[in-house]
């Protein structure tokens, strides 16, 4: 991926340092790419085809967001207080962040424009060990998550390490990848996907969260390969980027998850989708380019 000497995005906090570090200390295994503070945010936009994606879920009446609230990250919504922040320092890892989700904003902010909207480009927060976001406390074991309360994105950039060390999925794509699917959860938050079904969570069985929980990973995981295939075009990817990143999906599916950590699948805890569907949602947009093929409601996924 030639990233660099390209735009680099402002829209970054960095936190790093002011965390501290975290409680579950540095061995443990990281939850898989996605997983992360949605709990809930303001209203939403009209895209396209996109929105008719709505009306096929809210017939469903199932929420798919227990397990992505706040209530997985960390002990509550509450005690969120605003940090002060430094520039980033000019480190490699540091310049790529900032320039993959530069490339992010110039993607969706193109596909917004054509559809008459505004896109409002997320903050990108990078911390260290552990970090207070508006929907509430995470440690870095949480791994990357987006938050629609703050319109943020987290991320420990440890992470990144442990992509190449637990998962077996290296590479500057693969970590481009994990950036894009959080901002995928930023598009869904715009569009109103987030909120009404994090509204309609309490009418859920356990397992109806986990079945939308994974229609709505493998949307994030699409709108990723919409990013890719914009970047692509661009000229900015090289031989075997398509490969990580799809690589790094068939690592962070849950059948992979389980089977590496226990042994065996339970498919009914699934809530991201198999590494076959995440590897088919983010190939399905790359090739597409088009954010209505993205419909994983509807589809038998």
């Amino acid at each position: 991926m030639e990233w660099r000497g390209r735009r680099q995005s402002s829209n970054v906090e960095d936190r790093r340092g002011a965390g501290g570090r975290s409680p579950f200390g540095r061995g443990g295994m990281r939850i898989p790419v996605g997983r992360g503070g949605v709990r809930r945010a303001g209203g939403g936009l009209g895209i396209g085809g996109v929105i008719l994606i709505l009306i096929v879920s809210w017939a469903l009446g199932i929420n798919p967001l227990m397990l992505l609230s706040g209530e997985d990250i960390g002990s509550g919504g509450g005690g969120y207080e605003q940090q002060q922040t430094s520039a980033p320092p000019n480190d490699e890892m540091t310049a790529f962040v900032r320039t993959v989700l530069a490339e992010t904003e110039d993607t969706w902010n193109g596909i917004f424009q054509a559809s008459g909207e505004n896109y409002q480009e997320p903050t990108l927060v990078l911390f260290s060990g552990q970090v207070n976001s508006a929907c509430g406390f995470a440690s870095s074991a949480s791994g990357p998550f987006y938050c629609p309360s703050d319109r943020k994105v987290y991320l420990d950039t440890a992470f990144f390490d442990d992509l190449q060390r637990q998962f077996d999925a290296s590479g500057d794509f693969a970590q481009a990848y994990v950036v894009a699917h959080e901002v995928g959860h930023h598009v869904q938050n715009l569009l109103g996907i987030l909120p009404r079904f994090n509204e309609a969570r309490q009418r859920m069985s356990e397992v109806e969260a986990n079945r939308m929980s994974v229609r709505v990973e493998l949307q994030a995981d699409c709108f990723a390969g919409v990013w890719g295939k914009f970047t692509d075009q661009k000229g900015i990817l090289e031989q075997g980027d398509l490969q990580e990143a799809l690589n790094a999906a068939q690592q962070i599916g849950d059948d992979t998850l389980q089977r590496r950590s226990q042994g065996y699948v339970v498919p009914e805890s699934f809530n991201h989708g198999t590494s076959e569907q995440r590897m088919t949602w983010f190939r399905r947009g790359f090739e597409s380019g088009d954010i209505n093929s993205c419909d994983t409601f509807s589809a038998d996924i």
